[in-house]
């Protein structure tokens, strides 16, 4: 485990997640986003072996994202993971997309869930997996939790207007 975010593979945006907009759709952002977090959950153990063997796999409980800047097809592009905080059955992280030039599309804060599907119900992860989820957490705990975290969503009006 590094004190760095986690940093994805090299993904393209395909031609075919272009709305009529000419960029991205928004779903696709989430797209990028949950295939990094894919990653990082095979590297907890808590990938397509761990569900088969266990019966047990993650849920998102929360995602929120903000759309920073537009991607267009044939974009490459990398995400980043964060592990903010956890508990046995519940954990906490920021992503944050970037196009391979370095500038950032979009970034993402999440809640997951530990969940035995035969119940649907969260549950504590073995402590194996529970280790894996400390380690990853003491290598981020040296950074800095994004201020944008955990801001509320609202309007804002103009000076004076309703």
């Amino acid at each position: 485990m590094t004190d760095t975010p986690f940093c994805s593979g090299l993904m393209i945006v395909k031609p075919d997640w272009i709305d009529y907009n000419g960029h991205l759709n928004m779903a696709y952002y989430n797209v990028l986003m949950d295939l990094a977090s894919d990653e990082v959950l095979e590297m907890l153990g808590l990938g397509p072996d761990y569900r088969a063997r266990t019966g047990c796999t993650t849920y998102s409980a929360e995602y929120r994202m903000q759309y920073k800047q537009e991607l267009h097809a044939g974009d490459q592009v990398r995400v980043t993971l964060q592990l903010i905080d956890h508990s046995d059955r519940s954990f906490h992280f920021v992503q944050q997309l970037y196009h391979t030039d370095g500038w950032l599309a979009a970034r993402g804060e999440g809640l997951g869930l530990h969940v035995d599907q035969a119940g649907a119900r969260v549950v504590p992860m073995p402590k194996d997996t529970l280790a894996r989820m400390r380690a990853l957490r003491a290598a981020h705990s040296t950074l800095p939790v994004p201020e944008w975290t955990q801001t509320p969503i609202r309007v804002r009006h103009a000076a004076g207007a309703h």
